[in-house]
C-alpha cells in the first residue's frame, strides 16, 4: 500500500521554527518530484514549495520563500520541510505529495498522485 505520512507539526510560537518530514512507505520516493501543501482555516489548499526528482531543483511561493526550505534524502526515503520565522499566517494542516513528474516540480494540485493526511502547524503565543 503506497502511503506518504508527515510529521513534526505541532504549536509554536511566532518567530519559531518547525521541521516537518515526509516518509514514504510501500515505494520509493527516488522516482517521485514531492511538494508540500497546506490549507488554512476556511481556505483552499495552496501550495508550498516542491523538489525534483534529482533533488536539484526547488520551488517555493512567495508567501515563504527565504523562510522555508525543502530538502530530499533518498536514502531514508524522505522529504523534509524546514520552517523559520514562523508567523500566524503560516497557520494551517500541512500536506505532502508525489507527483510522478520527472521533468520538474510545480506546485498545483493536479500534478500530485499521492496525498498524505496532513500534520498541524498552529502558530500562537
Amino acid at each position: 500500500q503506497l502511503q506518504l505520512v508527515e510529521s513534526g507539526g505541532g504549536l509554536v510560537q511566532p518567530g519559531g521554527s518547525l521541521r516537518l518530514s515526509c516518509a514514504a512507505s510501500g515505494f520509493t520516493l527516488d522516482y517521485y518530484a514531492i511538494g508540500w501543501f497546506r490549507q488554512a482555516p476556511g481556505k483552499e489548499r495552496e501550495g508550498v514549495s516542491c523538489i525534483s526528482v534529482s533533488g536539484t531543483t526547488t520551488y517555493y511561493a512567495d508567501a515563504v520563500k527565504g523562510r522555508f526550505t525543502i530538502s530530499r534524502n533518498n536514502a531514508k526515503n524522505t522529504v523534509y520541510l524546514e520552517m523559520n520565522s514562523l508567523t500566524p499566517e503560516d497557520t494551517a494542516v500541512y500536506y505532502c505529495a508525489a507527483s510522478t513528474n520527472q521533468a520538474m516540480c510545480v506546485i498545483i494540485r493536479q500534478d500530485y498522485n499521492y496525498w498524505g493526511k496532513g500534520t498541524q502547524v498552529p502558530v500562537s503565543s
